[in-house]
C-alpha cells in the first residue's frame, strides 16, 4: 500500500506514485494502470518497548501529567 497527498494542479487532482514503485512494477511511461483509491488515515504506533516505558512513567508521574496538561 502507498500512501500519497492529493495535490492540486490546475484544473485537476494529481497523486504521484513514487520512482520505485513503478520499476518494482516494471511499469513504463505512457503504460495504463489500475489504480483503486480510498481515503486513508495514518494513525502512529507505538512499539510494545515504546508503550512500556510510557506507561511505567505515567505509574510515576500521571499527576504531575495531568497538572502539565491543564497550563
Amino acid at each position: 500500500m502507498i500512501y500519497q497527498k492529493l495535490r492540486k494542479v490546475g484544473n485537476s487532482y494529481v497523486v504521484t506514485i513514487p520512482k520505485e514503485e513503478v520499476e518494482r512494477l516494471g511499469a513504463e511511461e505512457g503504460q495504463l494502470l489500475a489504480v483503486q483509491v480510498q481515503r486513508a488515515e495514518v494513525r502512529p504506533v507505538l512499539s510494545d518497548e515504546l508503550r512500556e516505558a510510557f506507561e511505567r512513567s505515567w505509574a510515576r508521574s500521571e499527576e504531575a501529567y495531568r497538572y502539565l496538561a491543564k497550563r
